[in-house]
């Protein structure tokens, strides 16, 4: 697939990543009975940071989708041990990274922990000074414009936490949601972008399209979410990790939803990690190892 490098708008160039969900363990069979490679996944990492910094143009930010280390951590007293090792992995990255909170986040540290780590990405104005938070401190979510006419907002779809009777196949504990606060939050800075004609991605953990992921990987309030963002003409595309095979689909209002395939499921020899170069009309994706390339149009 071609990438037309000389015509893209200055800088718009990231790179996205998720589920690396490291651990200093051997390789074992999940509760679905699939794969992970724990100790591999840190060489992924390494892998693309390496490949990211000799790119060119470079990327100008890199998304994380959550799940940075596995929840077994917790177990075996390791979790501050493991995101250290795992932090240094991206300190090599030659541009900021932004993370988002997946659930195996939530299992090391809980929230409260997680807003005094490195995790925590909105508090870096002296280093993106387009970052803007909400003024709510209950969910954690803000946006930020790496250039003019796009934006990229993350939001925190672990908001809600418990929810409903559980009688539906999403409404399980890995899973979470949007409160109604963030909701709010997310469709005034949505209607804001519409004002300014600008082109939206939204990050987060949790796919919130049934096409794009098993029903039992879904936002709990995913109806909601997708109403919402569907009413809005700005958002082109929708990252989410959380399933480790992957997936996407275009709805029908004409916006990509791309779950990125886990590194934690990646074999030792492949990888899991894509670059994402910003075009006037389209978006194409490099995808790397069970990533696949796209080339995706925006919505008209």
């Amino acid at each position: 697939m071609p990438y037309e490098k000389d015509h893209l708008p200055e800088g718009l160039t990231f790179g996205v990543i998720a589920d690396v969900q490291y651990a200093d363990r051997d390789d074992g069979l999940s509760v679905w009975k699939t794969m992970r490679y724990y100790r591999p996944s840190l060489h992924h990492l390494r892998s693309a940071i390496r490949e990211w910094n000799n790119e060119n143009p470079p990327p100008k930010f890199v998304l994380q989708l959550g799940d940075v280390i596995d929840g077994s951590n917790k177990r075996f007293s390791k979790s501050e041990e493991s995101l250290r090792v795992v932090l240094n992995e991206f300190g090599n990255l030659k541009a900021p990274c932004h993370h988002v909170w997946g659930n195996h986040d939530f299992y090391n540290f809980g929230r409260y922990n997680l807003n005094k780590s490195a995790l925590n990405t909105r508090r870096m104005e002296d280093l993106i000074p387009s970052i803007s938070c909400s003024e709510n401190s209950d969910f954690y979510a803000y946006h930020f414009s790496p250039s003019s006419n796009f934006r990229f907002i993350l939001i925190d779809t672990y908001d809600l936490s418990t929810y409903g009777d559980f009688s539906e196949p999403h409404m399980v504990t890995f899973n979470g949601g949007l409160s109604q606060a963030q909701l709010v939050w997310l469709n005034k800075v949505l209607t804001y972008s519409d004002k300014l004609g600008e082109k939206v991605i939204i990050a987060s953990h949790v796919p919130i399209h049934p096409k794009a992921k098993p029903t039992s990987c879904l936002a709990w309030n995913y109806r909601e979410i997708l109403k919402t963002v569907q009413s809005h003409p700005c958002v082109v595309c929708y990252f989410a990790g959380h399933d480790h095979h992957g997936g996407f689909y275009q709805d029908a209002s004409g916006i990509h939803h791309i779950t990125m395939q886990g590194v934690i499921e990646t074999p030792p020899d492949s990888n899991a990690f894509a670059t994402v170069h910003m075009y006037e009309d389209r978006m194409v994706l490099h995808g790397r190892g069970r990533v696949k390339s796209r080339e995706l149009n925006y919505r008209t």
